[in-house]
């Protein structure tokens, strides 16, 4: 059997079988996204069934997201080496495997070792199936394809309460893992028969100091920015994960550049168009996933939504997203527009989206008030997400192309919890001004008061610290978009004037 490496020919017209292709991976992608979210409605059967305390939910829920962004970089460079189709069978037998110990787990502790094993299957499918699309499809079809890759992702993240409150209805709390299963033989399956292998086995040898300091930074990291609201930036716990995350972030960095083989070039970083689109990708990724955890709590704390009717009132901006990159429409704006200019306009309207939803739904205005401002986050996203996707990986030679959506992913994850930790700050410290009370929530806070006024009064001030981190969040995303924008429009420009410089001085002469 010929395993197809990158030196193996493709046809301008990309694999035959490009787009079946492409519908596998997104099924392994949906399942893995959809776990990210599915588990949010089921905390207080968690808490009866299992006993589970607060600081349990919270590593129910959390252990899937570390051991996840802390592999994404080392499975991207093992899928580079060993081979994209082996490590995408993998990561869906691990995800397989951690679902199904999920769905049988009779303790806390077996569900919270379940999820990390889940998350090692994760991380290998977030690298591998960016990386397979990259490989079997054209230049000129690339931008759609990662644009229905993105529209899969926002799918799985909106869809997961709506899925977990169904599932729920109707079974037990260990069904919302089981329901994986099928979904992961069919993809073994199909991604046996129709995946074709892809590697770049002489690039350079497996890293391995590397690979564990970089996963042990990277938890560290997403630790501290998830635990860091919940139990004070100053606690014991998230000072050690700190430190620790600094530490290893200075050895993993030393070490790089030490090293004739290392996981990730950091010569990446001297490129332009790279580091304009993972700036981009950060911020866009901190504002929307901000502003997402800010538009919960304000339809269910301020307009007094149930957490179904919430998640369902959150779902136009996902469904924009999945509309303008399924119709293709998102695409040929993109070429229209280049990908500086793409970034620049998604990530403006991601901030008017921002300010809409901040100013008209935290005015009294009531759902109606924000809808607009939803359409547009979902139209913002639906530009800027694959053209910076596009940006990352069109800057990175192509038999790294794992890496690339490692470093695609690792960034998406770590803006997402920068978002939530930091915008999240913002809503608590504007709550805490307004309303100088010793409770720590917006419930404990109205339990205490003593009148109808009082309870007015907290509920507004708490609509206040929700409208002021929905503007920093949008103040963030336009700032950083035009810096990115800027930084890609340099790159294009020096692109441009490197391939022409040669053939003016041919004709000059």
């Amino acid at each position: 059997m010929t395993t197809m490496t990158e030196q193996t020919p493709r046809t301008a017209q990309g694999h035959p079988r490009r787009w079946l292709i492409l519908g596998v991976i997104c099924l392994s992608q949906l399942v893995v996204i959809l776990d990210n979210t599915i588990l949010n409605v089921a905390v207080p059967t968690l808490t009866r069934d299992l006993g589970a305390s607060a600081a349990d939910v919270q590593w129910i829920i959390n252990s899937y997201a570390l051991v996840q962004s802390g592999l994404l970089l080392t499975a991207g460079g093992a899928a580079d080496r060993y081979g994209r189709k082996k490590m995408l069978l993998t990561g869906l037998v691990l995800f397989g495997l951690g679902s199904l110990a999920a769905g049988i787990a009779q303790s806390t502790g077996q569900l919270i070792a379940a999820r990390a094993g889940m998350g090692v299957g994760a991380a290998l499918l977030l690298t591998t199936t960016l990386a397979v699309a990259l490989q079997v499809f054209p230049e000129p079809e690339r931008v759609r394809a990662i644009g229905i890759w993105a529209a899969v992702n926002a799918l799985g993240f909106a869809a997961g309460p709506l899925a977990g409150g169904v599932v729920l209805a109707h079974f037990w709390w260990g069904a919302l893992f089981l329901v994986n299963l099928p979904v992961v033989v069919l993809g073994v399956v199909a991604a046996a028969v129709l995946v074709p292998e892809s590697s770049a086995p002489r690039s350079a040898r497996p890293d391995l100091p590397g690979a564990l300091l970089s996963t042990i930074g990277m938890a560290s990291v997403v630790y501290v920015v998830i635990a860091g609201p919940e139990h004070g930036w100053t606690s014991r716990p998230v000072l050690v994960g700190a430190v620790l995350a600094a530490v290893s972030a200075i050895a993993f960095v030393r070490w790089e550049h030490r090293t004739p083989h290392p996981m990730l070039d950091l010569g990446f970083f001297r490129n332009r168009t790279f580091t304009g689109a993972v700036t981009g990708a950060l911020l866009i990724t901190f504002g929307s996933g901000g502003a997402l955890y800010l538009l919960t709590q304000q339809l269910q704390f301020v307009l007094g939504y149930e957490p179904l009717e919430a998640g369902l009132r959150t779902a136009p901006f996902a469904l924009t997203v999945v509309l303008l990159n399924f119709t293709g429409v998102a695409a040929r704006v993109s070429r229209a527009l280049g990908i500086p200019g793409s970034v620049a306009l998604g990530m403006g309207l991601l901030a008017a989206g921002l300010v809409a939803v901040a100013v008209l739904g935290a005015r009294g205005s009531g759902y109606g008030g924000m809808l607009g401002g939803l359409v547009l986050m979902g139209m913002g996203c639906a530009l800027a997400n694959p053209a910076m996707a596009v940006a990352v990986l069109n800057a990175i030679p192509r038999e790294k192309a794992g890496i690339g959506a490692g470093i695609e992913g690792t960034v998406t994850e770590f803006g997402n919890g920068l978002g939530v930790a930091v915008l999240g700050a913002v809503l608590n410290s504007r709550f805490a001004a307004l309303i100088p009370v010793s409770a720590a929530s917006l419930p404990a806070a109205l339990g205490a008061a003593g009148s109808e006024y009082e309870r007015q009064r907290i509920t507004d001030a708490f609509a206040s610290g929700v409208e002021t981190g929905q503007l920093a969040g949008a103040a963030a995303v336009l700032l950083g978009g035009l810096f990115a924008a800027a930084l890609l429009r340099r790159a294009e420009k020096h692109a441009v004037s490197a391939a022409s410089g040669p053939s003016t001085e041919a004709a000059s002469a």
